[in-house]
């Protein structure tokens, strides 16, 4: 079995994630391929975007979340993604066991006892007169009901777990401000979310099991469930096991992927790109070896935007007052420090709206 190393492996995320060239495609064909986009941060999908995506217009996202046609939702890993809107219908019923015990694991004796299946029909209707609410507004009502929960469990299980919802804009909007309120899925979208299969059968496990290895493939299954949050994937696999092929790490795990998916040659060059915070480039696999020093993976965790030199995480950056600042992780090469000087200038600009071009570079110690 052909074993892949880690400059392979980072090749290959590279294509896959639209990071080794930038895409010539329409902003909802990118978030469809990429499987949605970490959000939690409202503006970090952008600057997720523009690294991406040639000539990415914020002005094309905006209309596609005034325009119904992505959402703002809880779903893999129970943190906030943007999302296809026909992808959240189709994947919503298969995280619905996910998502409840990812709130028990935290509380769990807060809600012992809670009927969830009263909890979710009581939530259900407090949203159901069609106004937005936060998610405290929803937990403060349901508290009439159940006294004894803090309004963090209860406002967690109703809107994180039990009912699909969508964070409504102008929450996640191109510069702006606004807190999270929340309607129904199927309000907003006027079309229901996908039943659960029979039983026996997971063509939404197959699907996601697809949509992942075309992202982020070669992977391991460790790596799947790490994206998606989802322990009940192993028969997925093995259901599609037949059309997949099959590598080794040099960690010896077994990698997955599509046949006919991109797995450049590793001299590829590969450009200096800026990653927002949370960005499934790296969030995306329970091995990042691929793409970041196991010393340095706790930045991606901790909300840190980092840079990628030559296909990896060399540095982080911030902005302030239109001046992107780089802290490298390591020393620069003089053209590597021209490379990421040219490429923050055009962040800067892209973030200030070309109103600056200002990049400074911290002196490494």
């Amino acid at each position: 079995m052909t074993v892949l190393d880690d400059r392979a492996l980072g090749r290959a995320t590279l294509a896959r994630q639209l990071l080794l060239d930038r895409a010539d495609v329409p902003v909802l064909d990118a978030v469809a391929h990429l499987g949605g986009l970490q959000a939690q941060e409202p503006q970090e999908p952008f600057t997720g975007l523009w690294s991406r995506l040639r000539a990415f217009d914020p002005a094309a996202l905006d209309g596609l979340l005034t325009g119904r046609h992505v959402v703002r939702t809880h779903l893999m890993r129970r943190t906030v993604h943007l999302l296809t809107a026909d992808d959240t219908l189709a994947w919503r019923a298969r995280h619905d066991t996910m998502l409840r015990q990812k709130v028990l694991g935290t509380y769990r004796r807060e809600l012992e006892g809670v009927d969830l299946a009263e909890l979710a029909a009581a939530a259900r209707a407090v949203l159901a007169d069609g106004e937005p609410r936060s998610m405290p507004e929803v937990a403060r009502i349901l508290a009439d009901r159940w006294p004894a929960p803090s309004p963090m469990a209860l406002g967690e299980m109703a809107i994180a777990a039990l009912v699909p919802v969508v964070q409504l804009p102008p929450r996640g909007l191109w510069r702006a401000r606004s807190g999270v309120r929340y309607t129904p899925l199927t309000r907003w979208l006027g079309r229901e979310v996908a039943p659960s299969a029979p039983e026996g059968s997971d063509p939404v496990g197959e699907a996601l099991v697809r949509r992942y290895l075309a992202a982020f493939g070669p992977a391991a299954s460790a790596d799947l469930r790490a994206w998606c949050g989802l322990a009940g994937l192993p028969a997925a696999v093995a259901a599609l096991r037949g059309e997949l092929v099959a590598f080794r790490d040099e960690r010896g795990r077994e990698l997955l992927d599509l046949p006919d998916a991109p797995r450049p040659d590793p001299g590829t060059p590969a450009p200096v790109r800026f990653l927002p915070a949370f960005d499934n480039a790296i969030l995306g696999y329970h091995d990042r070896g691929r793409i970041i020093d196991d010393v340095h993976r706790g930045l991606s965790v901790a909300g840190a935007r980092v840079v990628l030199v030559d296909g990896r995480v060399a540095a982080t950056w911030t902005v302030d007052a239109g001046t992107v600042q780089v802290t490298p992780l390591r020393g620069f090469s003089r053209a590597e420090r021209a490379a990421v000087t040219e490429e923050g200038q055009g962040l800067a600009s892209f973030l200030s709206e070309n109103d600056s071009e200002r990049v400074r570079i911290v002196p490494s110690t």
